[in-house]
């Protein structure tokens, strides 16, 4: 139990918990915040099913099994990008309680998952990663901040408005920087690190980003199908491609000193940019040849 301090705002929490005791068992913050994010999403995946004249049970088997293979996928990708320590480390594979997923790992996951259960119970492919796309976002604004009970993926320092300050006896010794440890405060006894609270800027643009797909859904009637999930991984991925570069921890591509998450936000935000291009084009193409198609048979 430690204390996180965002100093400019004049916030101080003295005793931020990362696990919970019931019956002497540990129960980790992180793991009760992502159980809270995937129920919550569900409900809303549900929601929107049902708004759009879907069968909402459908989606609650749906996402039952994609948060299962979406656990078994982040964690995966994790490991796989941070080899070096795992191999080393055997039986830290299997541990999630210091935390350890990675989302595009989840995202990918949960997408083969959505698109093999649409096969299988013949849903439209599209339509469910449209619907699926506003649970998912929702569940990584709230998961994130998962990170935030186990001080980890913060970015490095800074000492803008929204610094946060968590002590040094708490993070990864490897994820401090040179330029932290130049600026360490000592507070009552406790020393800081000052940094960049990037679970907190991507909690937020994922909040920015469910509200516009909440719009797309319930307001914009004349919407291609996969219109809203391309828009999640435009937006996402264009928040995401900032916020990674600013974080200490990124996995890196073997062998470079390229962040994986940098790298396929970039390809996934030009992907989904050039079909929404795309998918506008071809719907005014057709609206066009619908009207011509009218004018002349009222001629």
């Amino acid at each position: 139990m430690g204390s996180i301090r965002f100093p400019h705002l004049g916030i101080t929490l003295p005793h931020v918990i990362k696990s919970v005791s019931i019956g002497g068992f540990e129960i980790a913050c992180y793991g009760i915040v992502l159980a809270f994010a995937m129920v919550t999403g569900l409900l809303i995946a549900m929601r929107a099913a049902k708004a759009t004249g879907q069968d909402p049970d459908a989606y609650f088997d749906l996402g039952l099994t994609a948060i299962v293979i979406s656990v078994v996928c982040a964690r995966i990708y994790y490991v796989v990008f941070s080899w070096d320590y795992y191999r080393e480390h055997l039986s830290e594979i299997f541990n999630l309680r210091r935390g350890g997923l990675a989302i595009y790992g989840g995202v990918i996951g949960g997408v083969a998952t959505v698109l093999v259960f649409a096969k299988i119970r013949k849903m439209g492919c599209l339509r469910a990663l449209d619907t699926a796309a506003l649970g998912l976002v929702w569940g990584q604004m709230v998961g994130r901040w998962g990170n935030f009970f186990n001080r980890e993926a913060f970015g490095g320092y800074t000492d803008g408005l929204l610094a946060m300050q968590l002590p040094v006896n708490e993070v990864r010794q490897s994820e401090i920087t040179k330029l932290m440890r130049a600026h360490l405060q000592t507070i009552d006894g406790t020393t800081y690190i000052q940094v960049h609270p990037t679970f907190l800027y991507e909690s937020l643009w994922n909040l920015g980003v469910f509200l516009i797909l909440l719009c797309l859904t319930v307001r914009v009637r004349k919407r291609f199908e996969g219109m809203v999930f391309l828009n999640y991984l435009f937006l996402y991925g264009l928040g995401r491609l900032w916020i990674e570069g600013l974080r200490t921890d990124q996995l890196l591509l073997p062998g470079t000193k390229l962040a994986v998450s940098q790298v396929l936000s970039g390809v996934l935000v030009a992907l989904s940019g050039a079909l929404l291009l795309i998918g506008k084009l071809y719907e005014k193409g057709t609206k066009e040849h619908e009207s011509e198609g009218t004018v002349k048979r009222t001629n």
